[in-house]
């Protein structure tokens, strides 16, 4: 029996045989069909536009979001959370890289939702291609789905690398069991994705009246990211580490994200306007391309987003019991130490923990992660506490909380719903602004234009100092000092990479970019055995963690997914 995603993608082929139900068939006789010049109507083409769209919110859930917050937990930003390792099990075993299995539910459950999602954008993608061209919008609605289809592939290359690309939206049954997920190389499956996405540059407008479609802006930012992995190349079929950085990848960085292309955007005042569900702040300046949520839509339920319903704590008057997954790693709180002269102390920050009567932080700090003595979401009816109340594992994973995917409880009656899991209508942002910014940054570091780097560095760091619209109050109030300040004078190449990658996890610190980060990189071996060693007296669970190189890098390709391959899926390389 074929497994759910072959299922999926072979859906439109299939013919269903009712052996038992020949009697009703012979009496009741269809009364109508459609013809071919019916169906292929601008009104349906528009519903299945809207249809696809629609998955990459209906299609995730808590335990596959796709986010990705839930697999960040490999990275050391994050703990996973939770009572403990055995609640959400294989998580943990992600999170420590000790008995990850190619059955694992989740490991499967996340290629099957991604697969879902591009198999109803490539039913958007051909129902288009068979519209009249009478239908104004078309070529505008083919670019949108090759956005998404874009999407879709990336998330699934960033974690499992070697995957089947469905770029032929007209695949036959036959066809799409010849597939084969080592097709293309590591380079060329970039450049797969990159050609959807110009496409989609090409013909997107600068504007969209629908905010959730994306525009030119968006689909630049996509390019940057998409040419920075392909930047950093990994094509050896046995090998999972970066053995060049190439030039011309790094020059169409430096391409998509000139400011000439973002005229409208640009950094939001405060970097916690960025995760705010209220409507005056959603789809702001800095937001580029953003997955949207509602409550009152006038639909029965809304269209919330219960993705991140496992990431609030237990908060004591307010919720009758959260989950307190993806809790931010005592290691990432460090980083935010400043110096005296209020720059990152690059490579100390870990000596010592985070004293909050004693040590200078950037603001960052405050709005990401909640801490015991400082109010949750900033409201003060809700003090942290270093307690068991405030911690579902009685400290295991400390007792840090990530504040940009939770909601003020006040905002219950407008921005919360309660049930078994706690949903809002914040939007999750893509791509923002200050992504792009970063993204500059480090292609200008790697290519040696080291100034300019910085340059843009600064102009993030200056955002940070002026972050303090929700905790103006912290120094005075709670005894916090904040200091950052910008950066001053000449750096090296390796200095100035050193400081936008530093950069890039400050800012972008729970936004479950940081384990695709360290891939990408090649550091990802280095950086997290440091981590694991380090970070034993503050969460035990790492004393049996070991990432291993050229293995963990990656998700194994399930085995459901080899097993209904016909042979044509190779696992990914690690002895899995």
């Amino acid at each position: 029996m074929k497994t759910k995603i072959y299922q999926i993608l072979i859906a439109a082929c299939a013919v269903c045989v009712l052996t038992s139900c020949s009697d009703f068939l012979d009496e009741h006789v269809p009364q109508g069909t459609l013809s071919d010049e019916q169906v292929k109507t601008p009104e349906n083409a528009e519903a299945m536009v809207v249809s696809a769209y629609a998955i990459f919110t209906t299609a995730e859930d808590i335990n596959s979001s796709f986010s990705m917050w839930n697999f960040d937990v490999r990275s050391d930003d994050a703990y996973k959370g939770g009572s403990g390792t055995s609640d959400g099990d294989v998580f943990h075993q992600l999170e420590v890289q000790q008995g990850v299995l190619t059955t694992n539910w989740n490991i499967n459950d996340m290629w099957v939702r991604l697969y879902n999602s591009l198999s109803r954008v490539n039913s958007a993608i051909a129902l288009l291609n068979e519209t009249g061209d009478d239908y104004a919008m078309k070529q505008q609605r083919q670019a949108e789905m090759k956005f998404l289809r874009a999407y879709g592939h990336f998330l699934l290359k960033r974690l499992y690398k070697n995957i089947p690309f469905v770029v032929n939206e007209n695949l036959t049954y036959d066809e799409y069991n010849e597939l084969s997920n080592r097709a293309y190389s590591n380079d060329e499956g970039w450049q797969l994705i990159i050609d959807d996405l110009m496409e989609a540059y090409n013909t997107l407008p600068q504007t969209q009246e629908d905010k959730g479609r994306p525009t030119k802006a968006a689909a630049a930012a996509f390019l940057a990211k998409v040419y920075l992995y392909k930047a950093y190349h990994q094509d050896d079929a046995n090998s999972n580490q970066v053995t060049s950085i190439n030039q011309a990848d790094l020059e169409k960085v430096i391409e998509f994200t000139n400011p000439s292309l973002y005229a409208g955007y640009g950094l939001e005042e405060d970097l916690h306007n960025n995760f705010r569900p209220e409507e005056q702040y959603e789809n702001g300046k800095e937001s580029l391309w953003a997955i949207q949520y509602s409550r009152n839509d006038g639909s029965t339920y809304g269209n919330l987003n219960w993705s991140y319903g496992l990431i609030p704590p237990n908060i004591p008057g307010a919720t009758d019991g959260g989950c307190d997954f993806y809790k931010p790693s005592q290691n990432l709180v460090n980083a935010y130490r400043t110096g005296a002269d209020g720059l990152p102390l690059l490579d100390t920050f870990n000596q010592k923990d985070y004293d909050m009567a004693s040590d200078n932080a950037d603001p960052r700090l405050f709005l990401t992660v909640g801490m015991p003595g400082l109010p949750y979401m900033f409201n003060k009816n809700y003090m942290m506490e270093e307690t068991s109340i405030w911690s579902r594992s009685n400290g295991l994973y400390g007792y840090h909380v990530s504040l940009k995917q939770n909601v003020d409880p006040a905002l219950i009656d407008n921005y919360l719903i309660k049930g078994s899991y706690w949903a809002s209508p914040m939007n999750r942002i893509v791509f923002r602004y200050a992504d792009v910014l970063l993204e500059r940054a480090e292609a200008y570091a790697q290519l040696g234009q080291t100034d300019q780097a910085i340059a843009l560095v600064n102009q993030i760091r200056t955002r940070a100092a002026g972050s303090t619209q929700m905790i103006g109050n912290y120094q005075n109030t709670y005894g916090v000092k904040m200091y950052v300040t910008n950066y001053k004078g000449s750096y090296s190449k390796d200095d100035a990479i050193k400081i936008v990658k530093m950069e890039r996890r400050l800012e972008l610190g729970m936004e479950c970019e940081r384990f695709f980060d360290l891939v990408r990189w090649g550091d990802a071996a280095t950086v997290l055995n440091k981590y694991y060693s380090e970070e034993i007296d503050n969460c035990g669970i790492y004393r049996e963690a070991h990432f291993t190189a050229n293995k963990d890098e990656y998700l194994p390709i399930p085995f459901s997914q080899i097993s209904a391959s016909n042979g044509h899926y190779t696992q990914n390389i690690g002895n899995w």
